[in-house]
C-alpha cells in the first residue's frame, strides 16, 4: 500500500438521469458510476432474474452436437473421461459434471486433472496415449483444450472423440474435436462470451438435462441443476471474469446456493477458516475458498481439491479440509520465503527494466503469486523460475501493464523458450536449463524494444462520505449492487476529516493495522488495513490525534460471530 496511488473522484452531476429517479441517491450514484442510467438496465442489475437473465445453452455453437454425442456415449455404455484444468475454475467445473453423471446414474466416467508441475496446463501427449489404452471413447475438457490442436488430432487417430468446453481465446485453427463449445469462437453468437470454464460446464449440464427430459430418459426433477450453482459461483468470482450480463446472474444465484450448500468438504473448509457459510461474500471466495482450492495443485495434486468439493462423506470432507488448510499454510510460507530471497537478490544487483530471477529450489507452483507481489512492490514486469529437480526450467511471468506477455515471449529469439504462453498480464514459460544463464539479458533486450507506457493505476472514488454515514442503511444500499468483482468493483469512498482516536497494530506478525475513530454520536468505528503498518503510507506515520481523509470501502464483519460495520482502508491522506 502506498500513498503514490492515483485516485479520482467520480464526476457525478447533481441531477442524475431520469432513468435513475426513484432510487436512493447513493444507489443511483453507484449505478451511474458503472455506466447504468437506464431504468430497465438498473432493475436487471439490482434484481437478477433467472428466467429473464440466463440464456438457452443450445445457443452456444456445437452444444447440440456435444450433448447428442454424450447421450450416445451413455446409451452405449462408453467410457467417458472428463479432463479439467487444475485451478479454482476447472476443478469446480469438473465437480459439476461429476455430480451430473452421478445424478444420472452413469458410472463409466473417469475424472482427470493434470499435475501442475509434471504435466502443465491443458492436454498432454502422454495422457492421451494412456487414455486410449484404458478404453476411453469420449473425452470432455473443462476450462482447457481450445489450443490443443495436435493433442486432439492424436486422440482422434487413436479412436477417441473429444468435446472441448473452454472459455479461452482460440488460436488460428480450432482443434479437430467432435464439438468445440467456446463462446469466444469467432463464429459463435452466444449473448455472453465471458463465461468462465465452470460456467460453460454448467451450461453443458443444463443442456444434457434439457435434451434428456425432452426425450423422456431423465427423471431428475426440474431445477435440480441449480444446486450446481455453488461451483459456478466459486469459479465465476475466482477466475475474475466480468460480473456483468449472464455472469452476474450466475454469480448472484451461485452465492445464494453457496450459503446453503450441503457439501461436507466445503462446509468443513469454511468452518476451519472461521468463515460463516450463511454470511458468505465474494471476498470469502477470493481470500478463503479459492486459495485453498489452488493450494492443492500448487503444493501436491488438484485431485485433493476435487475430492474436497465432491465427497458426500462428512468425515472425509473434514479430513481433506484439514489437509488443504495445512497445504495453504505451506504455500504462504513458501511464497514469503521466495519473496524474501528475491528482495535480497534485487538489492544485490542491477535487475534491469524486467526482474528476472530464479533458483533451482523454488517451487514452480507458487511462483505466480510471488511474481504478483514483486510487480506490486517494484512496478516492473517479473519473470521467476524454478526447477525442483526436473530436467527443464519452468516459471511464471507477470506484467506491470507496459507489455503484453504473450507478445513479449513471442518476440524472444527462436529457441529461447521450450514453451510459453498465457494472457497479456500473466503467463507461464519453460526453457532448457542451459538457457537460464542468458535469459535475463534476452528478456530485458526484447522488452526494451517493445515496451510501452505503464497504465496509470487510477482508482475511481464513488462518492464523498463521512464517518457518520457508516450505518446499516448505507451498507444496505451498497450491498444491493453485490456481488462485486471484475466489471463491478466494490464501491470506494473518501471519508473526510477523520480524527484518529487510536492506532493499533495487530496479528501474529504485527503486520495488520486498525484505525479507531468515532462518529457524531460517539459510536466507535474501526478501519482495517491488512499487511500494512503505521509507516506504510509514504512520508507519514499514523498516530492517534491525526486528522485524515481515509479512502476505503464499507464492509460487514462477523468476527467472533458479532456483526460490525467497518472500513476496509485503501489509502490515507493527511488533512
Amino acid at each position: 500500500m502506498s500513498s503514490s496511488k492515483t485516485y479520482r473522484l467520480a464526476d457525478v452531476p447533481e441531477s442524475l438521469p431520469d432513468g435513475l429517479s426513484g432510487f436512493p441517491r447513493l444507489v443511483a450514484t453507484l449505478l451511474y458510476n458503472r455506466g447504468i442510467i437506464d431504468r430497465d438496465e438498473a432493475e436487471r442489475f439490482l434484481n437478477p432474474d433467472w428466467d429473464r437473465d440466463t440464456h438457452d445453452p443450445f445457443l452456444l455453437k456445437d452444444m447440440e452436437k456435444a450433448v447428442s454425442r454424450i447421450w450416445i456415449a451413455m446409451g452405449n455404455g462408453e467410457k467417458i473421461l472428463v479432463y479439467t484444468d487444475y485451478d479454482a475454475d476447472g476443478i469446480p467445473g469438473g465437480v459439476i459434471l461429476r455430480d451430473l453423471f452421478a445424478k444420472l446414474g452413469y458410472t463409466n466416467v473417469e475424472h482427470y486433472m493434470p499435475h501442475r508441475h509434471d504435466e502443465g496446463y491443458g492436454l498432454n501427449a502422454e495422457a492421451i496415449e494412456v487414455f486410449a489404452t484404458n478404453g476411453t471413447h469420449l473425452i470432455i475438457t473443462v476450462d482447457c483444450g481450445i489450443t490443443d490442436v495436435a493433442h486432439i488430432a492424436r486422440a482422434r487417430e487413436l479412436g477417441m472423440d473429444v468435446i472441448v468446453t473452454d472459455h479461452h481465446l482460440p488460436g488460428e485453427t480450432l482443434p479437430p474435436a467432435y464439438a468445440v463449445v467456446d463462446p469466444k469462437r469467432i463464429d459463435d453468437t452466444y449473448p455472453d462470451d465471458m463465461l468462465c470454464g465452470a460456467g460453460l460446464a454448467f451450461k453443458l449440464a443444463q443442456a444434457i438435462l434439457m435434451q434428456g427430459r425432452e426425450q423422456g430418459v431423465v427423471t431428475v426433477s426440474e431445477g435440480w441443476e441449480k444446486w450446481l450453482l455453488d461451483m459456478v459461483g466459486i469459479a465465476t468470482v475466482a477466475d475474475m471474469v466480468p460480473l456483468l450480463k449472464e455472469n452476474r446472474t450466475l454469480a448472484h444465484f451461485g452465492m445464494k446456493v453457496l450459503r446453503k450448500s450441503g457439501r461436507p468438504g466445503l462446509r468443513a473448509l469454511l468452518a476451519g477458516a472461521k468463515t460463516l457459510q450463511d454470511k458468505l461474500t465474494e471476498d470469502d471466495i477470493g481470500f478463503t475458498i479459492a486459495p485453498r482450492i489452488n493450494a492443492a495443485s500448487r503444493m501436491e495434486h488438484p485431485d485433493i481439491a476435487f475430492a474436497l468439493l465432491s465427497t458426500p462423506n462428512r468425515e472425509e470432507g473434514e479430513r481433506i479440509a484439514m489437509h488443504l488448510e495445512g497445504l495453504n499454510g505451506e504455500r504462504k510460507s513458501l511464497v514469503a520465503h521466495i519473496a524474501k530471497e528475491a528482495h535480497a537478490m534485487i538489492r544485490a544487483r542491477d535487475v534491469g527494466d524486467v526482474i528476472v530471477l530464479g533458483d533451482p529450489s523454488w517451487r514452480v507452483g507458487v511462483l505466480g503469486i510471488a511474481a504478483n507481489n514483486l510487480v506490486e512492490h517494484y512496478g516492473k514486469p517479473v519473470f521467476l523460475w524454478g526447477r525442483e529437480g526436473a530436467e527443464m526450467i519452468r516459471g511464471s511471468a507477470r506484467s506491470d501493464g507496459t507489455v503484453n506477455l504473450v507478445e513479449l515471449m513471442s518476440a524472444f529469439p527462436e529457441g529461447t523458450l521450450v514453451d510459453g504462453g498465457g494472457h497479456a498480464l500473466s503467463g507461464g514459460f519453460s526453457l532448457a536449463f542451459d538457457a537460464v544463464h542468458t535469459f535475463a539479458d534476452v528478456v530485458n533486450t526484447t522488452y526494451g524494444a517493445m515496451r510501452g507506457e505503464r497504465a496509470v493505476d487510477e482508482r475511481i472514488i464513488d462518492a464523498i462520505l463521512s464517518i457518520d454515514d457508516v450505518h446499516n442503511e448505507t451498507y444496505a444500499h451498497i450491498a444491493s449492487l453485490a456481488p462485486f468483482g471484475m466489471g463491478n468493483p466494490k464501491p470506494l469512498f473518501i471519508f473526510q476529516d477523520v480524527v484518529l482516536d487510536d492506532v493499533i497494530v495487530f496479528g501474529k506478525g504485527k503486520d495488520h493495522l486498525k484505525l479507531v475513530t468515532h462518529d457524531i454520536l460517539g459510536r466507535t468505528v474501526e478501519a482495517i488495513a491488512f499487511f500494512v503498518t503505521p509507516d506504510s503510507f509514504g512520508e507519514i506515520t499514523l498516530v492517534s490525534g491525526m486528522r485524515l481523509n481515509i479512502i476505503a470501502s464499507i464492509e460487514e464483519s462477523w468476527f467472533r460471530n458479532r456483526r460490525d460495520l467497518r472500513l476496509r482502508v485503501e489509502d490515507v491522506r493527511v488533512v
